[in-house]
């Protein structure tokens, strides 16, 4: 069931409980883990924090602690199945789901006693009323009730009994028909609920909300709330519409802590905290890179001077040349640049993008100060936790991972977030190198219905691909190039389908599919239903274990015979 009031019906059920805390790994959720961790600190509440990648991963976690435990806090998982179904609860234990991934699922809507859920329901849900999916099973017994009458009344002339009969032999004629009907139509109803996977507002801002009932939210709070929001935006979950909303709700909540903070002596010292709303560039990571850099590195840019190809580089010194930045500054590191230039880069810059067709250059977002030394996009915190909580550079654990990623989040560890800095620039030049020899090899393919493209084994950088993150983010941006790039109008349409080498040694390929590519797209996916279907009809050995369903892992040598069924499904 929804709950209406967040603070009573959630915060004070589990103030005084031992709680488990089941995180996702996504940044969002790290964020949204970071404010409740804040308060349970506050209020005292004993909590256990476990990282889950999946759902074999949340099934474990359970059964590990479901003796410990009665109350389960679940962090972006866990909407989007029958929960009860799959984990199998005692039944007095109670969950809590604080999760984005759509549609909800219409058990756990419904289910007023162990399932609680913390979403907003201003989101656009679309759940289907209770009468049209949900139906007492007491036809059995009417049914049973005609059937006895024969026996009871052995006396009565036969033709008045054999009319009975056939009354109540109709009756239950009507009632099958009118059954089969009902399950028609319930089909026909989960079908169009269920179809698409898309995303709600982020947990983040719900768990914000919660501290600003309860009076305890603190800049730090706010800040996470932002990058929560701003991962749905860098990995485009959201419709732009949708985080133009958000972004105005955090730009209230902006404006109210710095009017606070302002009649405070400690306003300007040396480890204060400053959040502000910023009219920013597009540029990934710029303000730690060099401008050249990420220009050539980002997605946005790089598209659109299609800088894969000669013209494109070229287009690209004469967009330089009409800035009037000389190349020794453009090449440097971004905070070593002249101060004269630095102070109207941003309005220099939108002016020439103007003249080459990059209207939306600037985007609507937060910056942070932290002192006097330290600022931050929220779009490079997110850059930047992301390849720190898929790094992989040594063999460390996925739940190593987690926790300096939730580290990086601290402005209390800097250094660790300048480590994931390094990391996400080479994330950023990986994806882009790519996409160049993709587009330039033509390894993107019409297979009718979508596109299709593998990465083969030994190709740089394919280890970085193996994790679903790394993956959509190189997917998204090949789509968004191939479009600018391709002369084929109906090709511009179609979604993407992409699988990358997952485990060598087992011989899986991990495969991602994405929505097509548009302005107005909203952002609904529907492979994930797809992927089901095609391997269940060619009995491929597919492991659906993403909390994302359009992310499933597939036996290479299965490859073909699911993509068949595939386009057989969505022609």
């Amino acid at each position: 069931m929804f709950i209406t009031d967040i603070r009573k019906d959630f915060y004070e059920v589990v103030a005084n409980q031992r709680v488990a805390l089941l995180v996702a790994s996504d940044i969002d959720a790290l964020c949204a883990c970071k404010i409740l961790q804040v308060l349970f600190h506050c209020d005292q509440v004993q909590y256990t924090l476990v990282p889950v990648t999946g759902w074999q991963d949340l099934s474990t976690a359970f059964l590990e602690h479901r003796e410990q435990f009665r109350y389960f806090v679940l962090i972006n998982c866990g909407a989007n199945v029958d929960l009860l179904e799959m984990l199998q609860p005692d039944d007095d234990s109670v969950f809590f789901i604080c999760d984005t991934h759509r549609p909800v699922d219409v058990v756990n809507v419904y289910n007023d006693s162990q399932i609680k859920l913390l979403i907003k329901q201003d989101d656009d849900l679309g759940v289907p009323s209770y009468d049209d999916i949900f139906r007492d099973e007491d036809d059995e017994e009417g049914e049973g009730g005609d059937s006895g009458n024969e026996s009871e009344e052995g006396s009565e002339p036969s033709g008045k009994r054999r009319r009975f009969d056939e009354e109540a032999v109709e009756r239950r004629i009507e009632r099958r028909r009118a059954k089969v009907e009902w399950e028609g139509r319930r089909r026909e109803i989960l079908f169009d609920y269920e179809q698409y996977e898309y995303h709600g507002t982020a947990a983040s801002m719900m768990l914000f909300e919660l501290a600003w009932v309860l009076t305890k939210d603190t800049k730090d709070m706010l800040w996470w709330a932002v990058i929560g929001l701003t991962d749905q935006w860098v990995h485009d979950k959201i419709t732009h519409m949708k985080y133009v909303t958000d972004i105005a709700t955090m730009q209230r909540h902006v404006s109210r802590h710095n009017h606070r903070n302002e009649d405070e002596e400690n306003s300007l010292s040396i480890d204060c905290m400053r959040i502000s709303f910023e009219y920013d560039l597009r540029l990934s990571l710029y303000q730690h890179w060099s401008l050249y850099e990420s220009i050539c590195n980002s997605c946005y840019t790089a598209c659109n001077f299609k800088l894969w190809t000669l013209n494109g580089q070229k287009k690209l010194q004469e967009f330089l040349a009409d800035m009037g930045l000389p190349l020794k500054q453009v090449r440097q590191k971004f905070h070593s640049m002249d101060m004269t230039i630095k102070e109207n880069l941003r309005d220099v810059i939108e002016e020439s993008s103007n003249k080459y067709g990059m209207k939306d250059i600037r985007i609507q977002t937060f910056g942070v100060h932290f002192g006097f030394k330290n600022r931050f996009l929220a779009a490079d915190m997110v850059h930047a936790t992301a390849a720190l909580l898929e790094s992989t550079e040594k063999d460390e654990s996925a739940g190593d991972n987690f926790i300096k990623a939730l580290d990086s989040l601290s402005r209390s560890n800097v250094d660790r977030l300048h480590s994931g800095i390094d990391l996400a620039k080479r994330k950023l030049v990986a994806v882009q190198q790519t996409v160049a020899s993709c587009i330039c090899t033509n390894l993107i393919v019409s297979q009718g219905p979508f596109l299709y493209c593998y990465l083969m084994e030994g190709t740089p950088d394919v280890k970085l691909f193996s994790k679903p993150m790394a993956l959509t983010l190189l997917c998204k941006y090949l789509l968004k190039a191939f479009v600018q790039s391709t002369r084929n109008k109906r090709c511009k349409l179609l979604p993407l389908i992409m699988a990358a080498p997952k485990d060598v040694e087992k011989g899986s390929v991990i495969v991602v599919g994405i929505p097509p590519e548009s302005e107005t797209s909203d952002k609904k996916n529907f492979f994930g239903r797809a992927f089901e279907k095609a391997a269940e009809s060619t009995s491929s050995r597919t492991l659906h274990d993403n909390f994302d369903t359009s992310i499933i892992e597939l036996k290479t040598e299965d490859r073909s015979k699911f993509l068949d069924a595939l386009i057989t499904l969505l022609s």
